[in-house]
Order: C-alpha cells, then sequence, then structure tokens
C-alpha cells in the first residue's frame, strides 16, 4: 500500500464543491455538549484550507453507534455548534447525509460556505459500503477528501465505496501528516530507533512488534503485557496479569529480536500491590521479586530510570499503550515519567493510542510531540503493515513508490 498520496494541497478546489470526511466522533456530556474537541481541533487546518481556497466545504461524519437508524442522541447539532464556534462562521447542519433536500443544500452553497453533514451512521448503508449509498454521497461533491485517519482501517461508504464514484480522492492535511511521519517511521526511521510499547495485552501487539522489529534497535516494554513475557523467561510475577495462551507467543518474539540484534528491555523492578485500588498499600520489589497474591501495578523506579536512557538516547521514538495501571493515579508515575522523557527528546517523536495521548496531555506535553496519531485501530494496523481501505483508495502521488 503506498502511503504518499495526492494533497488536498495538490487539486484545484476554487468554486468546487469539496467532500471531507472527518473524524468528529466526539464525547458529549448529558446536555450534549461537547466535552473534547480535539478531534475537531484536528480537521481545522484543512478546513480552513479550503474555505480560503473558495471551496464549498461539505463535511461528513459518523458520531456513536445509532445502529443503522435516525437516533437523536447521536445527532451531530452539537457537533455543528462547536465547529461554528472554533471557525468564526456558522457551519450548517443537514437533516440528513444523502436525499433531495441535502443535495438543494448543497446547491444553495456559496464559495467559503460549510455544511456538516447529518451523521452518516443513520444509514446502515454507511457501514456496509453500499454502492447506491456511496454513489448517493458522491453525488454532492466534485473532489473527494479524506481527513479521517481515525477511521480509515474501515471500508465504509465515506471512506472507500465513494472513492469509486469521484474522478480524485485526496488526503486532507491532517491524513497527509499521519501517513507522512508513520511512513518514514515504516520505511526509513532515524537510528537509533526504538519502541516503547504498554498496555495490557500482548496479543494486541504481536502483529505490530513483529512489523516493527526489523526497523528498531531497541524495544522497551511495560504494563501488563510486560508479565506475559517475563513468564515466557521463567520470571515469577504473582498475580500480574498474564496472557497464558501468548507465552510461546512472547518467547517468539524474544527470540526473533535476539537475532535481529534488537535489544528487548523488560521491567527490571516494579510497583505492586495486592489489589487494583487507590487506596491499596504499594510496594517496589525487584524483577523476580513480585509474591504470590501481590500485582504489578507500574513499572519501578530503577526501570523508570533505564527507560529514560534509552529514550534519550533515541532519533527516532514510538510510543504505544501505558506502563501500568495509568487511570488510577497512585499507578501512573511510570507512564507519566515516560511522557516527559519523551518530550524532552530530541528525537522524532510518534505517539498514538488513547492512554499514551492522555498521559502527554495530562503532563501538559503534547505540543512537545512530533506527532501524535488520532488514530487507534488505524494507527496500530498501519504500524502492522496493514492495508487500510481508507487510505488504499485515495489516489496516489504521481511518482510515489509503495
Amino acid at each position: 500500500m503506498r502511503l504518499e498520496k495526492v494533497s488536498i494541497a495538490d487539486v484545484p478546489i476554487r468554486g468546487k464543491r469539496v467532500f471531507i470526511r472527518v473524524d468528529f466522533n466526539v464525547p458529549l456530556d448529558k446536555q450534549r455538549h461537547v466535552t473534547d474537541d480535539t478531534r475537531i481541533r484536528a480537521s481545522l487546518p484543512t478546513i480552513e484550507y479550503a474555505m480560503a481556497e473558495g471551496a464549498k466545504v461539505i463535511l461528513a461524519s459518523h458520531l456513536g453507534r445509532p445502529g443503522g437508524k435516525v437516533d437523536p442522541r447521536y445527532t451531530l447539532k452539537p457537533v455543528a455548534a462547536r465547529l461554528s464556534e472554533l471557525l468564526g462562521k456558522t457551519a450548517a447542519l443537514a437533516d440528513d447525509c444523502v436525499g433531495p433536500a441535502v443535495e438543494a443544500a448543497v446547491g444553495r452553497m456559496h464559495q467559503g460556505d460549510v455544511l456538516l453533514l447529518e451523521n452518516l451512521r443513520f444509514h446502515a448503508e454507511e457501514e456496509q459500503n453500499a454502492p447506491v449509498f456511496a454513489r448517493q454521497l458522491a453525488q454532492l461533491a466534485d473532489v473527494y477528501v479524506n481527513d479521517a485517519f481515525g477511521t480509515a482501517h474501515r471500508a465504509h461508504a465515506s471512506t472507500e465505496g465513494m472513492t469509486k464514484f469521484l474522478p480524485t480522492a485526496a488526503a486532507g492535511l491532517l491524513m497527509q501528516a499521519e501517513l507522512s511521519h508513520l511512513g518514514r517511521l515504516l520505511a526509513t526511521p532515524a537510528h537509533p530507533a526504538i519502541a516503547i510499547l504498554g498496555g495490557a495485552k500482548v496479543s494486541d501487539k504481536i502483529g505490530l512488534i513483529s512489523n516493527l522489529l526489523p526497523k528498531l534497535d531497541r524495544l522497551l516494554i511495560g504494563g501488563g503485557m510486560a508479565y506475559t513475557f517475563l513468564v515466557a523467561q521463567g520470571v515469577p510475577v504473582g498475580k500480574s496479569l498474564v496472557e497464558a495462551d501468548k507465552v510461546d507467543a512472547a518467547r517468539d518474539i524474544l527470540a526473533k529480536a535476539a537475532a535481529l540484534g534488537v535489544m528487548i528491555q523488560l521491567p527490571e523492578d516494579h510497583v505492586i500491590a495486592e489489589r487494583l485500588e487507590a487506596r491499596a498499600t504499594t510496594r517496589i520489589v525487584p524483577r523476580g521479586g513480585i509474591p504470590e497474591g501481590w500485582m504489578g501495578v507500574d513499572i519501578g523506579p530503577r526501570t523508570v530510570e533505564a527507560f529514560i536512557r534509552a529514550i534519550d538516547a533515541a532519533r527516532t521514538v514510538v510510543w504505544n499503550g501505558p506502563m501500568g495501571v495509568f487511570e488510577i493515579a497512585p499507578f501512573a508515575h511510570g507512564t507519566n515519567s515516560v511522557a516527559m522523557a519523551v518530550a524532552s527528546s530530541q528525537a522524532t517523536t510518534i505517539v498514538g493510542g488513547g492512554d499514551s495521548v492522555a498521559a502527554v496531555n495530562q503532563a501538559g506535553v503534547a505540543e512537545r510531540i512530533s506527532h501524535i496519531s488520532t488514530g487507534g485501530g488505524a494507527f496500530l494496523e498501519l504500524l502492522e503493515g496493514r492495508e487500510l481501505p481508507g487510505v488504499a483508495a485515495l489516489t496516489d502521488k504521481p511518482g510515489a513508490e509503495s
């Protein structure tokens, strides 16, 4: 799958109807107000570029899981209100995303206008990637732009199907940034290159590790997944989280890394507790010192120091997954320390995954990260080397190589 795609900046759009697939799947409170507008802000550069170029800007997104039918709880009305505030200009909300009324609303647009279509998933045909529905969406536009990297791993009508009915499918500025940073990581990372992986399960990361290992010099492993690797080395881990059916896979990864000359660093010490509660008594124990009845809940201070040294020496750093039970404050020190170290690094730094992104935001260092990915599943699948339908559907840049 080629990652060098035609950009919105490569396509003449003045006076054109430009359909931009965005990811406005944002959290709402009980009063139906947007509580986190990060995803809206992420696509503002693309939207504002299209407005400035004199396009008629048609935005489309899903919100939640309404099950293929109209559900007022999932209307994009709160999103249109927040978008209007951010743009300083009214972003009108259509009553639907297809049909004669929507076509008429598009027909009334002037250059620089913004129209947000109603929730795509009010139609079951969106997730079914139904050709008739995809054609209806395509009829609204002259130019297709995908700026929703977070949905690029889904072959839906608005991410893949409708590109078949339009001459050019371009990447938005956010999509382009994702593909550029992740493409370099996969193709030509600056060395030393390290990955920091955490989270609960080895099973979620096997494909990623297998694809990244040949490109790395060092792999740092924390979080719950570390205990499966320690068991693979014969280290006792008490009642720490272990995927017993993945111990052999962990052993295979350790062998593959050794054969490639890639150093895998596992925790040298642990913060342990008897239960997952903020008030639980904790202890710090060495690598093999977790007693029965206790569980690892965070990496220990020696491990934090070792990980920081590795990060400081690196020229490329990619981080996915917390180092401990991050959502419980007393067990978040390792994750927070890694966040600060990654932010202080002189390397090209890429952070993806909800908890890792939350950690750099919580630490107030997000602006010091080279690239924060907006994709969860899409981020992992691309790093696993899998084809993303929403990316594969975009027009290749002339002369681009695989």
